[in-house]
């Protein structure tokens, strides 16, 4: 299922204050392998998570990753940034 999503621009919401929005380049055991991302930490604004997912979505993925290796036990949910709605 998660294989579907190989290089797709998906959503990765964390157990911790972090997002990650990005093209998911590999699955391992352990972690997901994340290019051109941009790894969020909600701690720096005011905006709220479903804000700043739809706002990316809208203007676009901030990269300040070239490559992120984000574990996946820390993983709440991950989705396609297409199916992000603003409604």
């Amino acid at each position: 299922m998660l294989e579907e999503l190989i290089g797709q621009k998906v959503v990765l919401d964390l157990k911790s204050p972090f997002v990650c929005l990005g093209t998911l380049h590999r699955i391992h055991e352990d972690y997901l392998e994340m290019r051109n991302a941009d790894f969020h930490d909600l701690r720096d604004t005011d905006t709220s998570r479903e804000n700043y997912v739809a706002a990316s979505c809208a203007t676009g993925i901030k990269r300040n990753r070239k490559r992120v290796l984000i574990v996946r036990g820390d993983v709440v949910a991950i989705s396609l940034l297409d199916d992000v709605v603003d409604d």
